[in-house]
């Protein structure tokens, strides 16, 4: 069966104003039922059916105009006008509902859950627009109203997404520590990356203390975060602590296999300022057993190169290719002849050289396992999706 997302994204945006109609009615023929005058009622339901006359042909524009001049506002139509302002906002017509969310705050008959209610939906339309300072004015007023607890959570998460997007992460913690315990539990992983965020604020400043504070609170919320064990190896090895670089970077095969072709080079630095070099072939060898790469590979192929000769590189190489083809050992592969074969095949060999080259520079080394973004730069957080920590080094003949 084939998958079309223009094909989904449409039925979606049919099924929605579907529900809406039928919720609708709904209200319409329960207040039907509590009204004695009949009059006003012909020119409404006759909205309501041109609404669903409208939808049944496809043309959902007409038919949520047709809704909204069906529904008088009241008590009881109040979620319906939401599910359409909603319904306008995930179209991308965001001014629309704010209009509708902006109308229903103007009656004064509101109850304060429904206040809250209306007031939460604004705040969202203004984050989905852009207009971040009205949204984050919206939500602190929600926030310290003392409204439903539910609300309340709502309102400190949209806000925690909000200083997200402004890069606010001192702000973002912040706000995260005015949810229940049980709340920050389930956005571990993202406070864990606003603690690094700011590590790296303080890295680039040179300030070594603040960052491995800030590391040390990253692992409060998420004590199997792989960046953290990248950032700590670093903030190490920038002041030659390189035993201790070591012991976090073999840490990580044991917390994401994937990321071990990763930690392979900045282990390769440190094992040479410790005159570990049997220490971390061993190492690769391991690697190779328990998390093979073609990182692992080179890095051996290196190390055979040193103490035994070329020759042998090459050949370990080959095998190790046989088992785990890929386009990057393949490119190392021939180098290693380009270097030493003979003049008449080293031309043909970088003429090759170059077009495998192309090829592995056009393919992308990582992906977003939430939403399959992929690229070239190692990014913690998925540009596409805007997920945490789901972007890993691609696996198989293109990538590791």
């Amino acid at each position: 069966m084939s998958f079309n997302l223009d094909t989904l994204f449409s039925n979606y945006l049919f099924i929605i104003p579907l529900v809406v109609a039928i919720a609708i009615g709904w209200f319409l023929g329960r207040r039907d039922r509590r009204s004695k005058v009949s009059c006003p009622q012909t020119s409404l339901s006759s909205e309501y059916f041109t609404g669903l006359d409208y939808l049944l042909n496809e043309k959902v524009d007409e038919a949520i105009e047709s809704f909204i001049r069906a529904l008088e506002i009241n008590s009881d139509t109040i979620p319906a006008h939401l599910s359409l302002a909603k319904l306008f906002r995930r179209k991308g017509d965001v001014d629309r509902a704010i209009q509708i969310h902006q109308k229903l705050l103007a009656r004064p008959d509101l109850t304060r859950s429904d206040f809250m209610r209306i007031q939460m939906a604004l705040a969202r339309d203004y984050y989905a627009v852009g207009l971040l300072d009205r949204a984050e004015n919206l939500l602190e007023e929600i926030i310290k109203s003392g409204s439903s607890k539910s609300i309340q959570h709502k309102a400190l998460r949209l806000l925690i997404k909000l200083y997200e997007k402004e890069g606010e992460w001192e702000q973002a913690l912040k706000a995260a520590q005015k949810l229940d315990p049980e709340e920050r539990r389930s956005i571990a992983t993202e406070l864990a990356h606003y603690c690094c965020e700011l590590a790296e604020q303080a890295i680039t400043e040179k300030k070594q203390t603040l960052s491995i504070n800030y590391l040390k609170r990253a692992e409060q919320f998420e004590a199997d975060n792989v960046r953290v064990c990248f950032m700590q190896a670093r903030v190490a090895m920038a002041v030659g602590q390189w035993k201790v670089a070591i012991k976090q970077l073999k840490a990580i095969s044991k917390l994401d296999k994937l990321f071990v072709s990763e930690a392979i080079p900045l282990l390769g630095e440190c094992y040479s300022h410790v005159n570990g070099q049997r220490e971390y072939t061993e190492y690769l060898r391991t690697c190779l057993a328990q998390a093979p790469s073609t990182t692992a590979i080179i890095a051996l192929a290196e190390q055979i190169r040193s103490d035994r000769g070329i020759y042998a590189a090459g050949s370990f190489i080959t095998e190790e290719l046989k088992r785990r083809p890929s386009i990057k050992g393949f490119n190392s592969l021939i180098d290693l002849h380009i270097e030493y074969g003979s003049e008449s095949a080293r031309d043909s060999l970088t003429v090759l050289r170059g077009l495998t080259g192309q090829l592995e520079l056009s393919k992308p080394v990582y992906r977003c396992n939430s939403c399959g973004f992929s690229g070239r730069s190692l990014l913690w957080q998925c540009p596409s999706c805007k997920s945490w920590g789901t972007t890993k080094p691609i696996q198989g003949l293109e990538g590791e």
